[in-house]
């Protein structure tokens, strides 16, 4: 013992010079062992090894280790359990910051630990988060202070099976199909909502009566375009309606596109009796397609521009008899229209080229619906026959994962809300309706609802609403119900005038309903706060009702405009871009007038104008992608394209009487003696030119998080070098700590998804889905304990941090006429001081949001002669607003009313050598020093700004500072 603890590695020992990891050890120590086991004669042909599959016996252990965490008398979140031989009690788990407290020399990182954590409070998405994305990390971490009990990873090794991580129970593909238990739902990921009033968010005042022609007998409002509603007919005919206006935007009667490619037995249907009608319309998840399923053979697919632009796509003669559903799905990327059918057999075919990808049997009767869904990257599909047996298949054509049935035995839909809960709502033979809620994979229900009729003559059917509302038609009225209480909670009778089963179908965000009525109509209804919106144009804070790709609505900024209005009625519009004929405005972050003082701003063209300096760098740079300065305000980090890292430090001295960041004293690069090199993300599957960079820093300054499109990497700042790469496929396009506590971090991803990522117990705690394209921007707000993020599909999303449940949503607002099909719509954001506002950043606009009610209430727009937006962040204050643009110009606004104070000229900062199309891709604010910035040069340069030691702050710069300064009118910025 003495002769190890002398060694600086244990593997110096001859007898410990294989020993690399526990798991490892285990599994030389299990084959050893089974080696003196069989030696032994009093074994000898007595004794047979177990063969059970290894998944097998992991379910049996975690079911042990479950059973345990129910009798404990104090359950805890994380309990401790460290053997299955003698009872676990339940500790709180300490409230240290364990993962991030600082490390020194004397307090090393552990690099193995022993003990075992199993996580019960999130079994419930163990099967769709951890288990489906157990490759993110085999390890966990644990950094913190030594007394803290260690993590052991329980590993999947084939043949260590005493070697099991209880979040990773089994990976077979049947385990991916699970849905939580009752008791494995919490209130945590289902908080109560019975003290939010839910009846103002309901869609309940008759907006708007479409006349249709034929009765409507299915719906679908456009995933993007949130006023657009697709509607199919009992003759066949299909319509695309803007409901806003009432405007009819498409009509089209039922024709066969080619006869002569469909079926004989088709063909001699259609002849016998020429009658069609439309069972399904549906939607593509972007909405670029949609499909009609009729009730003789075939399916068509159209693709969908705008409403000038529908084309015929695909026509399928799909299934013998009628096309009971449709629905869209893409598995592996690849986008396809799942149908099923009077023949018992469901089918998936690829949009593209028609061809029939897979097909799923086994049903015994006709299949009435469909209920595709995914968890993680596995994606599986719920098909219900008229007898209300429901089957569960993967993409393999290998058959029924899952077989249950029903309530009622009849006809039954199923559809997940947004939070992943699964709900089902049918009618038996006899007349009887049924709404549910399921809970685990046995086919149990968790909740049945109550209030529906005994003696429907029809199918009753459902919608969902904002993981909030549950909504059916039933004796004639629209019935609601909270989602966390079975008894009824309002009806709605739009007016009067619908059927006994009325068709009910919300938008997106909830903030629409359709309802088929009778004479062949279709009422709109709006919400309260809904009906303004939707008749005012100019509002700028329009709810989901945007338009993605050709802007329904425009904010009302002329080109040389600089404020728009954020749709409050105590706020005014600047008039013809002159901001000296606006109306004074309150801004509802600082309350300060946005009446400019003067009229105009202050142009810096010449370094003598301000204090610069350009940070020291021995090396040749690659373009900045990402700049930040430490929360102790001495350091800036910055990570350059090539994925390499570069830390510039401040430190005390003769001539700086203070180790911040300043521009009067040059920092030095910083790289401590026992680095042998630079920090440099793994590039491993993805190209430089291409990746997305990200990193994220501990609020104590001492661990970076950083990806350049590989694995994201964990990097020690007190040691600058890697201690752990997180497995990350796919790829990382940003990342945020949760202030409360740094061992949760968000991740946005290359695939559109936000993992919820536990730091202290190696795995996934959950995925946010919502976005449709990559995650571009997280940012928490401490205060309201939500999570905003932002992605490439130009839309924004409200998180509660209280059980991850998508809170509000909506549409980017794009100030101008431009095609966003040639713009990058890439946002950041960023939670202003006061944690309720948060600035997004986007190429053509910057915006101030509410996050409250996520309004936009104040917006910037550089105008049509004006250079895209580079990027932009608040000062540490949030009184001021830095902003760069591609021409090479850097703003100061005043964050109240994006009045701006300044404008630095390229000609000021940039050295006369510097290459043509230099100009800042990042801006970071000093976090102690509102008057101090960075940017991050396409060069590889970095530049810290700071005003003229004359004016101290750049709201006191004068025409005459310096004198030498400019001043230039503000009616003509825009176009400078």
């Amino acid at each position: 013992m003495t002769l190890l603890l002398t060694l600086n590695d244990i593997r110096d020992h001859e007898s410990l010079s294989m020993y690399s990891d526990a798991d490892s050890a285990r599994k030389v120590m299990r084959v050893e062992l089974k080696k003196l086991i069989e030696a032994n004669p009093l074994f000898s042909d007595k004794l047979e090894f177990p063969n059970a599959a290894s998944h097998r016996l992991r379910r049996l252990i975690n079911q042990s280790l479950n059973w345990q965490h129910v009798l404990c008398a104090y359950p805890q979140p994380n309990p401790d359990i460290r053997t299955l031989f003698v009872d676990h009690v339940c500790v709180p788990i300490p409230s240290d910051d364990h993962l991030f407290s600082t490390l020194s020399d004397s307090n090393p990182v552990p690099s193995q630990t022993t003990s075992m954590l199993v996580s019960t409070s999130s079994a419930s998405n163990s099967t769709s988060s951890s288990e489906a994305h157990s490759s993110i990390s085999s390890e966990a971490l644990s950094l913190g202070d030594p007394t803290n009990i260690g993590i052991a990873t329980i590993t999947d090794g084939s043949e260590d099976i005493t070697s099991v991580h209880y979040s990773s129970i089994p990976e077979s593909e049947l385990a991916i199909l699970k849905r939580p238990s009752d008791e494995e739902i919490s209130a945590d990921s289902h908080p109560d909502q019975s003290s939010i009033d839910i009846s103002d968010d309901l869609p309940k005042n008759v907006l708007r009566i479409l006349n249709e022609g034929s009765s409507p007998t299915s719906m679908d409002f456009h995933p993007e375009h949130q006023t657009v509603l697709l509607v199919g007919t009992s003759v066949g005919d299909i319509g695309l309606w803007e409901v806003r206006s009432g405007e009819s935007l498409l009509s089209r009667n039922f024709k066969v596109w080619d006869i002569a490619a469909c079926s004989k037995i088709f063909k001699a249907t259609l002849l016998k009796d020429p009658s069609v009608s439309v069972n399904r319309v549906a939607w593509s998840p972007e909405g670029c397609f949609f499909g009609v399923a009729y009730s003789k053979h075939i399916v068509q697919i159209y693709s969908y521009n705008d409403a000038k632009d529908v084309q015929q796509k695909l026509e399928i003669d799909a299934h013998v008899g009628g096309v009971n559903d449709l629905a869209f799905s893409a598995p592996e990327k690849q986008l396809l229209v799942i149908t099923c059918g009077d023949d018992k057999t469901v089918k998936a075919w690829d949009v593209t080229s028609g061809v029939k990808m897979y097909s799923f049997e086994g049903h015994d009767a006709p299949v009435y619906s469909l209920c595709p869904h995914s968890k993680g990257n596995v994606h599986f599909l719920s098909a219900t026959s008229v007898n209300s047996n429901i089957k569960v298949c993967l993409y393999d054509n290998l058959g029924a994962k899952v077989d249950y049935d029903a309530p009622g035995l009849g006809c039954t839909s199923m559809a997940y809300s947004g939070d992943r809960r699964l709900f089902s709502c049918g009618t038996s033979k006899s007349g009887e309706s049924f709404l549910a809620e399921w809970g685990d994979s046995e086919g149990s229900i968790k909740r049945t609802y109550l209030g529906l009729q005994k003696s429907s003559s029809g199918v009753v059917q459902f919608d969902i609403m904002k993981n909030q509302v549950l909504a059916a038609g039933d004796e004639h009225v629209i019935k609601l119900w909270d989602m966390d209480k079975v008894e009824l909670f309002t009806t709605i009778d739009a007016e009067g005038g619908l059927p006994e089963n009325p068709r009910v179908r919300f938008n997106k965000e909830g903030t629409l309903l359709a309802v088929s009525a009778n004479d062949n109509k279709i009422k709109i209804l709006a919400k309260d706060s809904g009906l303004h919106s939707l008749h005012t144009s100019q509002n700028c804070s329009d709810d989901a009702s945007r338009d993605l790709c050709h802007n329904f609505k425009k904010l009302g900024i002329e080109p040389s405009s600089t404020v728009a209005c954020a749709g409050a009625a105590d706020e005014a519009v600047t008039n013809n871009g002159n901001p000296e004929n606006s109306e004074v405005v309150k801004s509802k972050i600082t309350g300060k007038s946005t009446t400019s003082k003067s009229g105009r701003l202050i142009l810096i063209t010449s370094p003598s104008q301000f204090q610069i300096l350009r940070l020291p760098s021995p090396m040749k740079a690659n373009k900045i992608s990402r700049l930040i300065y430490n929360n102790a305000g001495n350091s800036i980090l910055a990570l350059t394209s090539n994925a390499s890292h570069l830390c510039w430090k401040w430190s005390q001295n003769d001539t700086h009487s203070s180790d911040k960041a300043t521009a009067k004293v040059p920092p030095q690069l910083w790289q401590p003696s026992s680095s042998s090199g630079l920090m440099t993300n793994d590039l491993t599957g993805s190209s430089p030119e291409e990746a997305v960079p990200c990193f994220a820093l501990s609020k104590n300054d001492s661990y970076l998080l950083s990806a350049c499109g590989g694995r994201i990497s964990l990097y020690s700042l007190l040691k600058f070098k890697t201690m752990l790469p997180i497995m990350q496929p796919p790829a990382a396009t940003c990342i945020a700590f949760y202030p409360q506590d740094n061992n949760i971090l968000a991740i946005g991803r290359d695939d559109s998804t936000i993992l919820i990522y536990n730091v202290r117990s190696a795995k996934v705690d959950t995925i946010l889905e919502g976005h449709s394209k990559r995650v571009s921007g997280l940012a928490f707000s401490n205060d309201l304990n939500v999570l905003v993020s932002s992605g490439a599909d130009a839309q924004i999303f409200v998180w509660k941090v209280e059980g991850w449940g998508k809170e509000r949503s909506r549409f980017l607002q794009i100030p101008d006429d431009r095609t966003l099909s040639s713009l990058s719509l890439d946002t950041d954001i960023q939670f202003h001081q006061n944690q309720t506002e948060f600035l997004a950043v986007h190429e053509t606009c910057l915006s101030i949001y509410d996050a409250r009610k996520l309004e936009c209430v104040k917006q910037w727009s550089p105008g049509d002669f004006g250079a895209p937006i580079s990027h932009a962040t608040f000062s540490c204050d949030g009184q001021m607003v830095y902003a760069s643009f591609e021409d090479g110009l850097v703003s100061i606004f005043d964050a109240s009313d994006f009045q701006l104070y300044c404008r630095i000229n390229p000609t000021a900062y940039l050295s006369p050598t510097s290459s043509l199309g230099v100009y800042p891709l990042v801006v970071a604010a000093h976090p102690q020093e509102p008057d101090q910035f960075a940017v991050g040069l396409k060069d590889g340069a970095v530049i810290v700004f700071e005003p003229p030691i004359s004016a101290g702050k750049w709201s006191m710069l004068t025409a005459y500072e310096n004198g030498s300064a400019s001043k230039i009118p503000a009616e003509s910025e825009a176009n400078q």
